[in-house]
């Protein structure tokens, strides 16, 4: 068995790993590793940010999931994809630049976790951001992270944020200013018309230079090494050999909403009556590690159309996209520079709320089943989004054997008031599909125009809604007894123990997840470095 040995050994290289890596070792006197179960994300297919439509709907650095069947989907397997790669699930995801907002970090400052408010955060969102474009008191400058306008020159989004403006909703060139209300175009996390990922952005210009960071690929966990009550590594699979890194002073899980609690329970923390019946040696008995799993539901509002500017499977596209290929060549601009979700928006389904409950997403092409069905011809999706979810699944062991994923049920639209919400957001978003701006192109409703009436729109719900991939709260922090981590994200009654992603937000984000994660990162490695 191979052993070695550093000062943090940070398990994940996705939103929040790749930043950890990046940020502690900073310091030439701290040495830090880094264990991806994936490979490098040097292909042109991560580069390339269209290709995004190669890999959500594949197992291309996709791990891939499936959850177990879903009470409120009619019992229906939902899709869980996530990045499996340096870059984790920014390596394969829509690139959207979306903080959330303001109200949600002030949220969990009210839960009990001081320092996490929105002016606590804020400046770890500047810390990272390089914006092309905007330089105020909401945006960073000189960051590692680009973030960009889009290059795709596509004329439909525009006609589409119009139209929705004329129908009465605010326009909004910045979701992450001084409000999140309105339609507008999405930033995006690209450089030069190219994929900007966590890793491209934190590790990867660090990787071979410092020689205090150490980046392991294909290396699987399979469970953190403990001395009591005190962790002090972790044991991986590596090329076929079991290995084993220490870490002289923390091991930090950074795997995500799914792997970090299942890590956690693999390694003998979490409840002990799902642990034992697997005849793992219960470490900490900690009964909220997998539960509070919550993510965004989305329903999509499919047209065709004859549009040129959306994509589609025909001969007109094809000829287009060979077109467009040689133009991305020459300029990184055009359809190839797209990733597709370039427009979007945030209203409330009541205006007495304290943010929006509803994120629209307009798409210039079909999208049905992630993009694993396909159809013939083109067409547009309009996206329905419930932001703030009260259904709250779990992650939960299905074996002892690590290479086998543990059961994951979103619980998605368990909670009544959910799907309550989501046809208050539908019939809006629907009627504003009819504005007269989207006329010349709107054709055929293909797969939602049977829904007449409400309980039609309900059953609609049950039969379409899957996740926007956005999973969060599986390690959630806080003081209460279902509480993981503390607000400085160690776990509770272990040393030498944090979680550092997405898993830890006690609440989800009304927007995506990516960018939030990041800046957990950004402040964890602070409050990491502070106690050396």
């Amino acid at each position: 068995m191979d052993i070695s040995e550093f000062d943090y050994v940070v398990v994940g290289s996705g939103s929040a790993g790749s930043v950890l890596g990046g940020r502690l070792s900073e310091n030439p006197e701290t040495s830090v590793a880094v264990l991806e179960a994936g490979q490098e994300t040097n292909q042109w297919y991560v580069k390339v940010p269209l290709a995004v439509i190669l890999m959500i709907p594949s197992k291309l650095n996709n791990w891939a999931f499936d959850t177990v069947p879903q009470k409120g989907m009619n019992g229906r397997v939902g899709y869980q994809p996530r990045g499996k790669g340096l870059g984790g699930s920014t390596a394969i995801n829509g690139m959207v630049y979306i903080r959330g907002n303001r109200w949600d970090y002030d949220h969990w400052a009210s839960l009990g976790n001081d320092g996490w408010s929105y002016e606590d955060v804020l400046p770890y969102f500047l810390r990272s951001e390089h914006n092309e474009r905007i330089d105020d008191d909401y945006h960073g400058q000189g960051g590692p992270l680009n973030v960009a306008d889009r290059r795709t020159d596509n004329p439909l989004p525009l006609a589409y944020i119009d139209a929705m403006h004329k129908a009465g909703l605010p326009l909004n060139p910045d979701f992450n200013g001084a409000t999140q209300d309105g339609v507008g175009i999405c930033q995006v996390t690209m450089k030069d018309g190219e994929r900007w990922s966590a890793a491209r952005a934190f590790l990867l210009p660090h990787m071979g230079v410092r020689k205090n960071l150490a980046v392991m690929t294909g290396a699987h966990v399979s469970r953190v090494l403990f001395d009591g009550r005190r962790a002090i590594g972790v044991e991986f699979e590596r090329g076929g050999k079991v290995q084993r890194v220490m870490a002289r002073k923390e091991v930090i899980l950074s795997a995500g909403a799914i792997q970090s609690p299942h890590i956690l329970m693999l390694s003998g923390v979490g409840p002990a009556d799902q642990l034992r019946p697997h005849n793992i040696t219960v470490v900490h008995d900690l009964p909220g590690v997998g539960e509070n799993f919550q993510d965004h539901p989305d329903v999509a509002l499919v047209y065709r159309t004859t549009s040129a500017d959306t994509y589609g499977v025909s001969v007109k596209g094809v000829l287009r996209l060979l077109r467009e290929i040689l133009r991305y060549r020459r300029t990184r601009r055009g359809l190839i520079a797209s990733n597709i979700a370039e427009s979007s928006g945030f209203i409330r389904t009541d205006p007495d709320l304290p943010a929006p409950d509803i994120q629209m997403g307009f798409l210039p092409a079909i999208l049905d089943n992630h993009g694993r069905t396909l159809h013939r011809g083109h067409g547009y999706s309009s996206h329905v989004i419930l932001l703030r979810p009260k259904s709250r699944g779990k992650i939960s062991l299905k074996t002892a054997d690590p290479r086998v994923p543990p059961d994951i049920d979103p619980a998605f639209l368990e909670h009544p008031d959910d799907i309550e919400v989501m046809l208050k957001g539908f019939k809006i978003v629907r009627e504003l599909d009819k504005a007269p701006g989207m006329a010349g192109v709107r054709g055929e409703e293909m797969f939602t125009a049977d829904a007449k009436t409400d309980d039609d729109i309900r059953e609609l719900l049950k039969q379409r809604v899957d996740t926007i991939y956005h999973p969060v709260g599986t390690c959630k922090m806080g003081n209460d007894a279902m509480a993981v981590v503390d607000n400085q994200l160690r776990v509770h009654g272990i040393e030498g123990l944090r979680v550092v992603d997405a898993s830890i937000m006690p609440t989800i984000v009304g927007g995506n997840t990516s960018a939030p994660t990041m800046m957990i990162a950004e402040k964890a490695s602070d409050m990491i470095l502070s106690v050396q």
